[in-house]
């Protein structure tokens, strides 16, 4: 429980948005080290203090209709459509932000989190973009003048002017370029927030009330409802534990942080513990069956076959229905070796299937299944590093195949004296 809780602390306190919480009247009840640099202050600073701290003084009488508003009738959603939005740093200047909201009940209490994203950057780069904008027609301007004034000499100008031009185009593709980056950059951003804000909530409020139930079952014959309750609370805890490692896998993967470590193994014995280790997220009368061609040792990292394999199964579990079986084939060849996890559940759309491997994506019919929509993304990532193949093929309401073959690691081939 406390492991589980310090990763929950390190998601708040490493976040690289800010991440401010208020309750009913305003008043700020925590703020993280993103959040507290952002505005200048220190954290401490902040707890106990209206929001209107960080609100510029010209906005302070819309912001509270405002905020009374979103308290009458709370949702999820960005702020600010269509129009820029600024908080107000410690030093009384303007700080350009991006704002989304989400909330959560505590002992019937409304808490609202804000997530604030610093668009300073952003900002720098649309008004360089208008202003390469302003030059280009200044120079198109130019052109025409030079071009009525110096006949004589059109096409040596036109030439020194086109070179100019160009640049001022290259100059400005890089901009717009770099702009579609930070757009698509704060898109994740978007998608993380709103996935973080569904996946949390549930398990959150799933310790929260079981916790406060607990303490009302008091004697020795209520243990059956004890036990009930703190079984919710780990499957919760557990839950929030795994989205976490979905979080901090990804995170090693973008850093360049995981290596590969190639050992030999027995292939078959493997997936027998691998599938072993994944049986407690069976459903009631579902079983694994798992066929296995030509025994023999493989060369790969375990460690990262594992998440692969321990991915594809329990999704395959997931999406599933009760008294399914989940079918494992592995073959062994002189090329490399193979494994194939097949599921008879839910299956995939066509017009999903495409961008599956994508981080945060789910699928339109598996919305209401718990997930992060990294599953997949991350055994991408994990193939790629083993120079691994995947083929993925699935039909509606029929089941889904998902094959990945690992080649033969020729370096070790050759050190071996194969």
């Amino acid at each position: 429980m406390f492991t589980n809780t310090g990763h929950l602390v390190s998601l708040f306190e490493n976040a690289t948005e800010g991440i401010v919480i208020t309750n009913r009247q305003g008043m700020i009840i925590m703020v993280n080290p993103a959040a507290a640099r952002m505005f200048g202050y220190d954290a401490i600073d902040l707890a106990g203090k209206q929001l209107e701290v960080l609100i510029p003084d010209r906005y302070h009488h819309h912001h509270h209709e405002l905020r009374e508003g979103f308290y009458k009738q709370p949702s999820n959603r960005s702020m600010g459509q269509n129009r820029d939005l600024y908080g107000r740093k410690k030093d009384g200047s303007d700080l350009a932000v991006e704002v989304s909201l989400s909330h959560y009940r505590f002992d019937e209490e409304l808490f609202v989190i804000a997530f604030i994203i610093d668009i300073t950057r952003r900002k720098e780069i649309e008004a360089n973009m208008v202003k390469q904008q302003k030059e280009l027609e200044k120079i198109s301007s130019q052109i025409r003048g030079l071009n009525a004034e110096l006949e004589a000499k059109v096409e040596e100008r036109t030439v020194i002017l086109k070179e100019a031009l160009q640049r001022l185009e290259d100059s400005q593709m890089e901009l717009s370029e770099a702009l579609d980056k930070e757009r698509q950059l704060n898109e994740i951003k978007g998608r993380f927030v709103s996935m973080a804000s569904h996946e949390f909530r549930t398990p959150l409020s799933t310790v929260l009330s079981s916790a406060s139930l607990l303490s009302k079952y008091v004697k020795e014959e209520e243990q059956p409802q004890r036990d009930r309750h703190i079984g919710k609370i780990k499957n919760s805890v557990k839950h929030l534990n795994d989205i976490l490692e979905d979080f901090l896998n990804l995170g090693k993967l973008d850093e360049g942080k995981v290596s590969v470590h190639m050992t030999p193994f027995e292939l078959q014995e493997f997936i027998v513990e691998t599938c072993d280790e994944v049986k407690g997220l069976l459903k009631t009368g579902q079983q694994i069956i798992h066929r296995h061609d030509q025994s023999g040792t493989v060369y790969a990292d375990k460690k990262l076959l594992r998440n692969i394999l321990f991915n594809l199964v329990s999704n395959a579990i997931k999406f599933s229905e009760e008294g399914a079986a989940i079918d494992i084939a592995s073959q062994l060849s002189e090329n490399g070796f193979s494994i194939q996890v097949i599921d008879h559940g839910i299956g995939i759309a066509d017009q999903d299937q495409e961008h599956l491997f994508s981080s945060f994506f789910r699928a339109t019919n598996a919305t209401n299944i718990q997930g992060t929509g990294l599953g997949l993304h991350l055994v991408k990532r994990y193939a790629d590093l083993l120079g691994g193949i995947i083929n993925l093929q699935s039909r509606l309401n029929e089941g889904t195949s998902v094959t990945i073959f690992i080649p033969v690691n020729n370096e070790h081939e050759n050190n071996s004296g194969h």
